[in-house]
């Protein structure tokens, strides 16, 4: 074979080549200063696509019954309505309204003040009586406890005014009573009266019943057991008696 007939060969195996190369790819041949496109990115771009068009459908659509004269209709009868209604509730708030509105607010606060003075003076006497009761009685439970210390006294008293005893120890034991005697009642201390007295129960305490020795002791107290006192007042011992019947 000759050059010339291999030359012609070789050439049309080389545009076969390329015809095969051609139908078997799916895009055509790129050129060196085009990029390659992936497949992602083009269903990407198909899905953007996509949503833009949705979107854009959506906002048709709220147009299109914006305009519908079904809403137009109904938003002109609600005008009217709500215009209606704002002149009604200003007619409705007079003057005179508000004016008796606010003199109902200061009439109630004024009902507050009041009450609430009224409790303060309430509150600030009670506590001034507390105050006093309690500088009245402080000494209560100190003076119980010399109550038994005189009722010894008055018992010595009578022992010695039995017996033999010299005159200079009589003396000098009632010299003591007297002396605890006057201190008590500097304190408010006070002996409770309860012989020829009618029964009192709120200063006396019956023990007993005997038959009375004279018609006009019946109902009344014959005899004394133990002194009841009171100090300030305020009973802090009752009379222990004995009733007549």
């Amino acid at each position: 074979m000759s050059v010339a007939g291999e030359n012609v060969t070789d050439k049309m195996s080389t545009l076969l080549i390329k015809r095969t190369m051609a139908k078997k790819l799916p895009y055509p041949p790129l050129n060196s200063t085009q990029q390659t496109v992936k497949p992602k990115d083009i269903m990407s771009k198909h899905k953007n696509k996509n949503r833009t068009g949705r979107f854009a459908q959506e906002e048709q659509e709220e147009k299109t019954a914006a305009q519908s004269p079904e809403n137009e209709e109904t938003a002109k009868a609600e005008t009217p309505e709500k215009e209606a209604e704002e002149p009604a509730s200003k007619a409705e708030e007079t003057p005179g309204d508000l004016l008796a509105k606010e003199k109902e607010k200061v009439e109630e606060e004024k009902r507050k003040y009041v009450y609430l003075m009224a409790e303060f003076d309430n509150y600030r006497r009670r506590v001034s009586q507390e105050k006093l009761d309690l500088i009245d009685t402080a000494s209560k439970g100190v003076i119980n406890d010399l109550l038994p210390v005189v009722d010894n006294f008055e018992r010595a008293l009578k022992s010695l005014g039995e017996s033999e005893a010299s005159e200079s120890a009589k003396t000098g034991t009632e010299l003591i009573y007297k002396q605890l005697c006057d201190v008590l009642k500097k304190k408010g201390v006070t002996e409770i009266e309860a012989m020829g007295k009618e029964l009192d129960t709120d200063e006396h305490e019956a023990v007993a019943q005997i038959p009375a020795p004279e018609e006009d002791l019946k109902g009344k107290v014959v005899d004394v057991i133990q002194k009841g006192y009171k100090l300030n007042g305020k009973v802090i011992r009752f009379a222990k008696v004995v009733i007549g019947i």
